[in-house]
């Protein structure tokens, strides 16, 4: 065998390229899970502070407003099967002490801290913060406690 037919011969090609492009495929697929998961988070949390809003918005007081709310937060992001390592609910309530006919709200601001650092993706944080605040109107003729 000539060494022109050496540089011609193939061989172990496919073997080279394989080894090669097998690190690139793992880490795309490592980062697609990372961002569907923050994506997944940020849409259950945002979903939980509407819905935290809108129960604490039904309530005729700021304490049962409070506890509504944040039950509510909680029961959401467990429905969307998202495991916080912290959960924190905070629910707005002075639109309650608005006299009747006056516009009010109440706001709900979830926070979640989603755990990154299982997926195993260089440079990835072990963990990502998500937070997302709603607001819902308090009915103006609606009786207040």
């Amino acid at each position: 065998m000539t060494f022109a037919d050496r540089l011609r011969d193939d061989r172990g090609a496919l073997s080279l390229e394989a080894v090669i492009l097998f690190p690139a495929i793992i880490l795309v697929l490592l980062l697609v899970v990372a961002f569907g998961r923050i994506s997944s988070a940020d849409n259950a949390v945002d979903t939980a502070a509407r819905n935290a809003a809108r129960a604490a918005s039904l309530e005729r007081n700021g304490a049962a407003a409070g506890s509504a709310g944040e039950q509510m937060a909680r029961s959401v992001l467990n429905q969307q099967g998202l495991a916080c390592t912290s959960t924190s609910v905070s629910i707005e309530t002075g639109g309650f002490a608005a006299r009747i006919g006056d516009a009010a709200s109440t706001t709900a601001t979830v926070q979640c801290t989603v755990r990154l650092s299982d997926i195993g993706l260089p440079g990835l944080p072990g963990a990502k913060t998500m937070t997302s605040s709603f607001t819902s109107p308090i009915d103006s003729y609606r009786q207040r406690g």
